[in-house]
């Protein structure tokens, strides 16, 4: 026990009696390393940037840096991917060419010298994730009104993890309330839900903040069902019976969903964040309360989020520990939940840690490394990274748990200590050496450096210095008659000198001088104490009528070395932008005040050591009317004069002419330099209106001549009569030329060019440019040139493309300019003299390949590196192998790439190809040619496909392959399929047919029938475009004689004409031509000639198109012609044509009368309209007598047998007749009495879509496509109907294929 008194005591008196801990040893002296910087313990990177390993360190010698990984020494050299950065331990993974998780371990920096080795923390390195969202199909959820709901997120795990939050469609946030709020693991929870909760885009996204990415889970659909809405749905089952009574959802106490159970306890560590949570269910919706069973809530540390859902403790201590209550509460009850909070603690610093020890030779010190932590932790040394147990022993040291004694040290006894203290959370690694140094003293603060201070504040005056041992400061003022240790001065331990209350008497040299047994040094330094700040005339509080000005002064005493800033704020924010401000030397003008500007105004005027500030307020009335005025411009200023002449500024006075009831804005203020630019006046500045004088400020060597000009309102006054000349004196340039560069337009010269100074800028006679310039890689001294008169300058014999310096300064007869900024150019350029190496190509698919290339060095680009051009062309085909003569084609990549991709490229072809470089100057060498081979790809069409040998029912196809192969044809696919008159497609056939053929027949086809074909060619790679083609089979014998028409008892009969229905009518474009036509062939003519004309005239043809009507235009007016219409038959058949029809097309009079501006006429159809208007009158009368017009009797008396009734037992049409033409059936409606009403409109509904009843769904919108009249799609649906047959839908289904 005694022994151990003994040992406190001596260390007490070490800690008394040493003071080097926070010593900085400088640079220059032996010491060891010490770690400046380093990566955190736990670094999470970012997976698309290369990976920085942070570890810099000082020492002298500088240190050398190693590495472990996963504790075993990690040879960085033999890493091709892995650098060392230079004179730095800073590890740097290159990523592009390796991954980074193959980089996840735990590394640690060693930093050593001959003195010792710093270690820094294990650095876990780990990449940061953020995976996707696993796929799921989510059912849409319905619930019932009033019930609790949670939408799970359960987002992917990432590192870090991600934040969640809930949005919709529009990316706008899911508004939240004490009902709905999301949880701590970003679940959504309702607690009770309501049917405005319905919609069918809840998504939860999770935003991962390393990568910068947001991951959104499927949309969740919720529909919430009313009790009314589930009785309506429920009633068609079940007899219109109600399953819920019509009362709301029943109210409940509440119920917590989170967390479960009655209690539940949670560890957090001390000075992180502790979040605790409660949601509870329950109707109407629960309210949340916080308290602290065990004592009461940290109010300044203690947030409640989510609507008092979540508790939230920052900077957590130990005596947060305890037990924690939450409370849900409603009418109908609560309920509570009681969690235990246990506080542990990782390692933590209680006095802060180690500090180095710098000792003479026979000193003592002590490194103490005190620490605490939840559990206890535990303490271990190390000596230069080694167990300090492992350590070599050295008697003068002795290690006490957390304190390490250091005894009469000894030169050699430098090292690093290492302090690791640990449990189970966490651990701390820090580094101190002790430096055994025998130094003589030096002062670290700078000589003749001067402090100022505001009288009556506090003054610090350092001396910081170092030196082994430690070396004593004394202070001395002035004459150094004694030293400065007593009231009013406080000399600090660190060698700072304060005065408490600085006063201007001590103002002065102060001398401190820094001693040990090694010797002594001293240093100079100032205090100047200044004068306050103050406000002598305050602004003053204002009322203005609006429209007019207001003026706040505010002027101050300050000290005049001090320069001062002059501020103004209104409501403690900035002025207005706005013109109508104007900020004077000790004033603030407001014009033309409006009511926004009523405020508080406060001016504030600030210096380097302090400022004062005043405020006043403005408010702003209503003007009194005043009598209309007449406002002009202002006269133009009078009597000016030039006072106060120096160098390079003189003052300009003036007086104002007459505002004309408008007050002057602002005076501009012009000058003319006789000198440089006779008869041209320049603005050079502009003062408010408020003031007459201005301080100019000049340039050198000029001849200036001022005139002053007023604004107000209407405009600028008429410029004043100028003042006398002021001649300012010659000077050295003030500035240099500026935009200076340097190139080559040779490969062995330098251009350097700047842009030279204006007359006015040149400041004296006798400007000329002295031109320097040194290559920047080389240490040469300048090379120098003097121009005058131009712009550049021209250095010849320059090496090709090196960097050079430039400078360009400005001379005159009176000096130069300062010395000018250093600017950077290259001589000239000259064509690469290498090509690119490693040259390949990767086929990335059957018309795109990707090149790759070794970049050229760049002391072999010999210019600026444009970029690379890649040369290809394809050799052949490997389909056919004779060469193909095409020129080379060029790709360029611009700026410095290894690689870059070739599209465009023929499939199943050789290519060749070769990589050069080019700069400024053009390309280099090309390299090596190369050659790769693109994979097949799908070929083009047939060249040809040919019908023969045509039939009743087969026919035969002919076809060429197609002329681009693009690789192996493996066959071919036909497809045909019947076509109808009205263009409609019928059922698809296919078939199937070997690469070796190039015929197929084709049999068991309908007769008199179009089919239209197509034909492609395939490959490996798939099929190629199609080859399309149309043809008719021949028409049957038997409908060929059901159409024949008897001409005689002649040997043969003519072939039956396929037209009908010839007719015409005639307008003033031309003879309309309508038929109808059913044969097979689709070259139809309209054919003509005059009536009567000759036999030997012949027929006039025009094509008509496929149509079945035709304008005919090339008719004479007033002559008969004859009209007819043929077609070409098959196998040399005759020509079938058409009854002729006669067609005249009137003669146009030469003056026509628009018979609808004819008086006579107008009257006539106004007489007809009143006629018709007595007679509705007369038929409504009698009407309503019950009476039936004759109309009516007609209409009783016949039926118009074309519209049947429907039959009531089937509903069925009746037995139709037509007494006409046979003419097609129109499309017509039924109503609901059964009827089919004449007048119905044949654009009906039935005509479109599908035919039959349309369909409506309950809100009477109609369902099915909109898709014009068709015919009825009888292979699709036409034999899965249920309905009864339409006489419509039979009437399509015989037309669709005739």
């Amino acid at each position: 026990m005694m022994e151990r008194r003994r040992m406190d005591a001596a260390l007490m008196v070490l800690l008394l009696g040493h003071l080097a801990a926070a010593l900085e040893v400088p640079l220059d002296l032996p010491q060891p390393p010490t770690i400046t910087h380093q990566s955190p313990k736990d670094y999470i990177i970012d997976p698309r940037e290369n990976i920085i390993i942070h570890c810099e360190a000082k020492g002298k010698p500088h240190p050398s840096f190693s590495w472990t990984r996963n504790g075993t020494h990690f040879d960085v050299d033999e890493d091709p991917h892995v650098t060392l950065r230079p004179h730095s331990g800073t590890l740097v993974v290159d990523i592009s060419r390796a991954k980074a998780d193959q980089y996840e371990s735990v590394y640690q920096c060693t930093a050593r010298n001959k003195h010792g080795t710093a270690v820094s923390n294990n650095i876990v390195v780990r990449q940061s994730r953020s995976p996707l969202w696993s796929k799921e199909k989510i059912k849409p959820i319905v619930v019932q009104e009033g019930v609790s709901l949670v939408l799970p997120c359960q987002p992917p795990a990432g590192l870090p993890p991600p934040i969640i939050f809930w949005m919709d469609n529009y990316f706008q946030r899911l508004p939240q309330s004490n009902r709905v709020s999301q949880s701590l693991n970003g679940d959504l929870y309702f607690s009770n839900v309501l049917q405005e909760d319905s919609r069918n885009d809840y998504i939860c996204y999770a935003r991962f903040p390393y990568t910068q990415t947001i991951q959104q889970k499927q949309p969740i659909s919720v529909k919430v069902l009313s009790l009314d809405a589930i009785n309506d749905t429920m009633a068609a089952f079940y007899n219109d019976t109600d399953l819920f009574s019509d009362d709301p959802a029943d109210e409940r106490k509440p119920t917590l969903l989170v967390p479960s159970g009655p209690s539940s306890s949670k560890i957090v560590l001390r000075g992180q964040v502790l979040e605790m949570e409660c949601i509870a269910e329950g109707l109407p919706t629960p309210d949340i309360s916080w308290t602290k069973v065990s004592g009461e809530l940290p109010a300044k540390r203690t947030h409640f989020l989510h609507y008092q859902r979540t508790l939230r403790i920052v900077n957590v201590s130990e005596s947060d520990a305890g037990d924690y209550r939450c409370t849900a509460k409603n009418k109908m009850g609560s309920v509570h939940h009681n969690i235990h909070i246990m506080v542990k603690a990782a390692p933590y610093w209680i006095s802060g840690a180690p500090r180095n020890l710098v000792l003479a030779p026979g000193e003592n010190g002590v490194l103490t490394c005190r620490a605490s932590g939840t559990p206890k932790p535990s303490i271990s040394w190390a000596m230069n990274g080694i167990p300090i147990e492992n350590s070599p022993k050295d008697p003068s040291r002795k290690v006490e748990d957390d304190t390490i004694i250091f005894t009469d040290v000894q030169i050699g006894s430098s090292a690093v200590y290492q302090c690791n203290i640990s449990n189970t959370y966490g651990y701390l690694l820090s580094n101190a050496f002790v430096n055994v140094l025998s130094e003589p003293p030096r002062v670290l603060t700078p000589a003749n450096k001067v402090y100022q201070v505001i009288k009556n504040h506090r003054a610090l005056i350092d001396c910081a210095s170092f030196g082994s041992p430690i070396p004593k400061i004394t202070w001395f003022k002035d004459s150094r008659s004694s030293t400065l240790d007593g009231d009013p001065y406080i000399l600090h331990d660190n060698g700072t000198l304060e005065i408490p209350v600085a006063q201007s008497h001590n103002s002065g040299k102060f001398t401190c001088v820094a001693r040990n047994l090694l010797g002594k040094e001293e240093n100079h330094v100032f205090l100047e104490v200044k004068e306050p700040t103050r406000i002598l005339k305050q602004p003053e509080y204002k009322v203005v009528q609006r429209g007019r000005s207001a003026v706040f002064q505010c002027k101050v005493k300050h000290d005049p070395t001090l320069p001062p800033v002059m501020t103004w704020l209104k409501d403690d924010g900035e002025l207005p932008d706005d013109e109508r401000f104007e900020v004077g030397a000790d004033s603030l003008t407001i014009t033309d005040v409006t009511e926004m500007d009523a405020g508080v105004y406060t001016c504030i005027m600030n210096t380097t050591l302090d400022h004062d500030s005043a405020s006043a307020e403005l408010t702003v009335v209503e003007a009194t009317p005043t009598p209309a005025v007449v406002i002009e411009r202002p006269d133009s200023p009078t009597d000016l004069e030039l006072t106060d002449q120096k160098k390079r500024s003189v003052q300009l006075t003036w007086t104002p002419g007459d505002e004309h009831n408008s007050p002057i804005q602002k005076f501009l203020i012009q000058y003319e330099d006789s000198l440089h630019h006779r008869g041209h006046w320049h603005n050079l500045t502009e003062v408010p209106g408020t003031r007459t004088t201005a301080h100019l400020k000049l340039s050198p060597y000029a001849h200036y001549t001022f005139r002053v000009l007023a604004l107000n309102a209407v405009g600028l006054s008429h410029p004043s009569f100028p003042s006398r000349m002021f001649k300012t004196e010659p000077a050295a340039p003030d500035e240099n030329p500026t935009g200076v560069e340097g190139f080559g337009t040779e490969h062995n010269n330098l251009v350097i060019s700047w842009k030279p100074l204006t007359g006015l800028q040149s400041n004296g006679p006798g400007l000329h440019y002295r031109v320097m310039w040194r290559q920047k890689t080389v240490s040469s001294d300048w090379n120098m040139a003097t121009v005058a008169n131009t712009s550049k300058f021209v250095v010849t014999g320059t090496p090709t493309f090196v960097p050079y310096e430039l400078k360009v300064q400005a001379v005159n007869d009176h000096g130069a300019a300062p010395e000018p900024a250093i600017a950077h150019g290259y001589s000239g350029e000259d064509l690469p003299v290498a090509a690119p190496e490693n040259v390949q190509a990767m086929v990335v698919n059957s018309s795109l390949a990707e090149v790759y290339w070794d970049p050229v060095p760049s002391k072999l680009i010999r210019g600026h590196l444009k970029g690379y051009k890649v040369y290809y062309w394809r050799e052949r085909s490997l389909h056919k192998h004779n060469p193909h003569h095409v020129e080379k084609q060029i790709l360029t990549f611009s700026g410095n790439h290894s690689r870059g991709k070739l599209p465009g490229l023929h499939p199943y072809s050789l290519y060749s190809f070769y990589v050069k470089i080019y700069n400024g100057k053009g390309e280099g060498p090309a390299s090596h040619t190369q050659q790769f081979e693109t994979p097949e790809g799908v070929p083009g069409a047939p060249t040809s496909l040919l019908v023969t040998n045509t039939d009743l029912d087969s026919l035969t196809l002919e076809w060429s392959p197609p002329h681009v192969h693009n690789g192996r044809i493996t066959g071919y696919t036909l497809t045909y399929q019947p076509v109808n008159n009205s263009n409609e497609l019928g059922p698809v056939e296919e078939l199937a047919l070997p690469a070796n053929e190039t015929s197929v027949i084709l049999s068991n086809l309908r007769h008199s029938t179009r089919y239209k074909f197509y034909l492609n060619a395939k490959t490996v790679r798939g099929a190629g475009p199609a080859i399309s083609q149309e043809t008719v089979t021949i028409m049957d014998e038997a409908l060929i004689s059901q159409l024949d028409v008897d001409v005689g008892t002649g040997a043969g009969a003519p072939p039956a004409s396929p037209f009908g229905n010839v007719s015409s009518s005639v307008g003033e474009e031309g003879a309309l031509i309508s038929w109808e036509y059913w044969g097979p062939e689709r070259n139809v003519f309209v054919e003509y000639k005059l009536e009567n004309s000759e036999g030997e005239e012949e027929w006039q043809r025009e094509s008509v198109n496929g149509s079945q009507n035709f304008m005919l235009k090339s008719l004479k007016a007033g002559l008969p012609y004859k009209v007819r219409l043929v077609t070409k038959g098959h196998h040399d058949q005759p020509l079938h044509h058409s009854q002729e029809v006669s067609v005249m097309v009137p003669a146009v009079a030469s003056r026509q009368v628009d018979i609808a501006t004819q008086g006579w006429f107008i009257g006539l159809m106004c007489a007809i309209a009143l006629l018709i208007l007595i007679l509705l009158i007369i038929c409504f009368i009698q009407r309503n007598k019950g009476g039936k017009y004759p109309v009516k009797e007609k209409e009783d008396a016949h039926t118009d047998p074309e519209f049947q009734p429907m039959k009531d037992d089937d509903c069925t049409f009746g037995e139709y007749s037509d007494n006409e033409d046979h003419k097609p059936l129109k499309g017509s409606r039924t109503p609901s009495n059964g009827t089919v009403k004449r007048e119905d409109s044949d654009d009906s509904l039935v005509d479109y879509g599908d035919g039959g009843d349309g369909q409506f769904n309950e809100d009477g919108s109609f369902i099915g496509q909109y898709s014009g009249k068709s015919v009825s799609r009888e292979t699709a649906e036409g034999h899965e109907s249920s309905e009864a047959p339409s006489p419509i839908n039979a009437m399509n289904s015989l037309n669709s294929f005739v």
